[in-house]
Parts: structure tokens; sequence; C-alpha cells
């Protein structure tokens, strides 16, 4: 891992950067300058890379016996045990003396630098970033740390300087966990079933249980609060909630059912895996189809359960059928898990809760970042985005930003213009390349905004 320190004058925005790159509000920010002294170091990150950030105090001519002149003494130390150098300059405020002062102890420091024109949204603060070439430190990196901008041409910049410490190793990629969390088996999977009204969600759990812990019969919207309950099923632990049944919006009027379904929503946003029960004899209602969808707007996990397998005549191929009907109806999941289970009869148990567990795990990987560019690289060459007026729309790289869902982010110019169908393009081949099934996929955009641009 190499180590980056933010440098400059009091009040460019160092702190502001620091907290950007560490993905927290560590580094105390306030418009008065001097509020940082010591020396502070993060975890940062940026894409794929890592690496340690290191805050320091502005750089000011004073005294060494002074509290500014250790300060100083702080910040020179920090430039000595560097690998580079962030020099953030303000682009509003444009050169001072003072920035050329130091730029000139940063020269002699023999690090490599970076030149950061921070403060740089809008047209005022593009334009003032062309005075960063006075200073003789390469090309200025127009930035605003404060909103995330430029931070794809930051990466490209560290890349180009730090080439050895940047180029991802054979070795590298194997460390790279591509199975997520590895999840402790000790720790309970939460675990939501949720459906229409009547659709076995009580009945199926006290199958699961082996007792009837919850009331159940025939009548609809018997349960009203999300219920917790304990399980352990085939030595896995589980936390499972039963939910109130989900009607359309239109058709609630009551006061109690508005809260139950309330209190069912929470249930979701807490959970990790939500099981969708549909009634087997007449699956797939606009309304099903609605609660599938709400589970994976929320980013959950997500299993198809079938209750009711016992009605259903017996017909040979049922369950291919049910296959293509699921990735026909909810094709922004292919590939979910499903389980016809009877939970009068105690059948198709096993096979729910394996699906619950196939859906956790898938939900909770990891993808290497090496590879996934490796992917774009291929889809790219497939299929490149579409040319709008004329122009191409560039994408650079990708990373995975998160699982839980599996997230990922890929930086590039123009991307705002990417029509919705590539978008879909690529998740498809995200899911398939990189055996996702089921799980919910986010892609996000990140460019440079165009400091020059004057539309």
């Amino acid at each position: 891992m190499f180590t980056l320190a933010i440098v400059g004058r009091p009040n460019v925005g160092k702190s502001t950067l620091f907290n950007r790159l560490v993905g927290k509000r560590l580094a105390l920010v306030d418009d008065r300058p001097g509020v940082t002294r010591d020396r502070r170091e993060g975890e940062g990150r940026l894409g794929d890379l890592s690496f340690t950030i290191v805050d320091t105090a502005g750089l000011e001519e004073a005294d060494t016996a002074s509290l500014e002149g250790r300060m100083r003494a702080q910040t020179e130390a920090a430039i000595r045990d560097a690998d580079a150098i962030l020099f953030v300059i303000d682009a509003r405020a444009g050169l001072t003396p003072t920035d050329r002062a130091f730029a000139d102890l940063v020269r002699r420091a023999g690090r490599p630098v970076i030149l950061i024109a921070n403060k740089s949204e809008g047209r005022k603060g593009g334009a003032a970033a062309v005075e960063g070439f006075e200073l003789g430190l390469g090309t200025p990196i127009p930035l605003s740390a404060e909103h995330g901008e430029g931070l794809s041409d930051l990466y490209d910049a560290i890349c180009e300087t730090l080439p050895d410490a940047t180029r991802l190793r054979p070795d590298d990629e194997e460390d790279e966990a591509e199975t997520g969390e590895a999840p402790d088996p000790s720790r309970p999977i939460k675990v939501a079933v949720i459906g229409r009204p009547n659709a076995g969600k009580s009945t199926l759990i006290n199958a699961l249980l082996g007792e009837d812990r919850l009331l159940t019969g025939p009548e609809a919207g018997i349960t009203r609060d999300a219920i917790a309950v304990d399980l352990n099923f085939n030595g896995r632990a589980f936390q499972v909630w039963d939910t109130a049944g989900l009607r359309r919006r239109a058709r609630i009027e009551d006061k109690l059912e508005k809260l139950s379904v309330a209190d069912a929503l929470r249930a979701v946003r807490f959970a990790e895996v939500v099981v969708v029960l549909m009634d087997a004899t007449k699956p797939f209602e606009e309304q099903d189809t609605r609660i599938a969808d709400l589970a994976v707007r929320e980013g959950r996990a997500v299993v198809i359960g079938f209750t009711k397998w016992d009605l259903v005549p017996a017909k040979a191929g049922a369950i291919k059928r049910l296959r293509e009907d699921t990735d026909h109806a909810l094709p922004q999941i292919r590939g979910v898990p499903i389980a016809a289970v009877s939970a009068q009869q105690g059948q198709g148990l096993d096979r729910l809760m394996d699906a619950v567990v196939a859906a956790y795990a898938v939900w909770n990987k990891r993808v290497a970042t090496a590879r996934i560019n490796r992917w774009l690289e291929g889809v790219l060459e497939q299929h490149p985005p579409p040319a709008v007026s004329g122009r191409r729309i560039k994408i650079r790289y990708a990373t995975q930003a998160k699982a839980r869902p599996p997230s990922f982010v890929l930086f590039g110019t123009r991307l705002d213009a990417l029509p919705e169908s590539y978008t879909r393009y690529l998740v498809n081949s995200l899911r398939e390349t990189f055996e996702l099934p089921g799980t919910p996929i986010r892609v996000t955009y990140r460019e440079p905004k165009n400091p020059y641009d004057k539309g």
C-alpha cells in the first residue's frame, strides 16, 4: 500500500479532500483557516486503489519554535514519508505568493507531485485552475472535493504517477475475495417472508418451526404485526419475519392495515433475504410482481416460493415451466432461486431454505477488480456504447463498490447519455459472467465534470 500526503497553504480544502477519499468525516472542516494542526492518517480508497492518505496542516512561514512552525515541521515530515504528494491550490482564489513559495519546497522534496486545483466547480473555478500551470508542477487537475467532481481524473493521475504501486499484480487478484464476507454460519440469516394476503406465509413458517407458533386460518389478513422468530433448520440459524399480506395500495383504507403494511415494509428493509410467496394455483398476478419488485428495489436477496404446490395437478415439466415463467415475469432478477413448497404436506422445505442460503451467498459476493476490467474490455469490444451527437461515449474502467447487493461503478465520460437499454445490457452481462443469478445488481456511473464546458 502506498502513501499520499495532502499539502498546501491553509484553507484550500485539504481536509475536505481527505474526508472525501476516506469516505468519512474524520477531519474537522471549517471556513476558518488553520483548523488542522496535527497530521491525520486514514485509509483512502479511490476506485480499486487503496492507500494511506495523510492530511496535513497548512504550510505557513513561521519561526520553528512557534506553534505554526511546529505544524509546518509535521507537514514536512509527512512529505518525506509520502510516496507522492497531492499539492492543493484554491482555483477560485488563484495563485498566491504562498502557493509559489511552497511549490518550491515541494519540488525540492524530490517526491512525485500531483497538482490539484480544488474548488473548481462552476465556470470560474475551471478557468482559474489554468493558473496552476505557472507552478511548474505539471497539469493541474480541476477538482471539487466538496462535490466529488474530478475524482476519475485524480485516479488516472495517481496511476500515471505511481504505476508500479497501482498496478494490480496476479497475486493481488487472487487475494481479492470473490465470495464476499464468507458469512459466519453461526450468525442468523435475516429473512422476511412477504406476499399477498392468504398466500400461506404463517403456515410456511409454522412448518419450518415444526409447531403452531403463528396464528393461521383460512381468513385473509390474520397477521398484523411483523413477527420475528428464531429458527434452526438443518444446523443453520435464521431469524424469520412473518409479515402482513400486502394488497394493492388503492385497496388499503383501514388505518390498522396501513400500519401493518408499514411494519411489513420495515421487515423487508431489515432483512437480508426476502422470500416472496406466491400461490402456486394462481401465481404471477400483478400484485405478486409488484411485491417482488419492492424487494428488488430495496436491494435484498430474493427467493420466490410457490406455496400450496400440493394443489397443483401433477404435470411433467411443471417446474421447468415455472422457471421460464419466473424469468419472463421478473427479468430484473433473472435466475432468481425458486422453490415449490407445500407447508401442509411438509414438502419442499429443504429446497426453500437451501435457496435462501444460496441467494444470501450470491448477495454477498465480490468480484476482483482485474476480472471486472477484463470483462469490461470484452463487452465494449462486442457491443460498444452508442455515439451521441457524433461523439463517442467512453467507459474507462470499472470496479465493484460493495456487495449486499453487488454494486458496480463505471468511470468514463459522457456516461449520462447512455441509454437505459445499454445499462440493462451491462447488468445482464455482469449477471451471466460472474454468476450472480437472481440478485439485484446496481450499476452507477461517475465522470469528471468538464470545467471548460460553457453549456
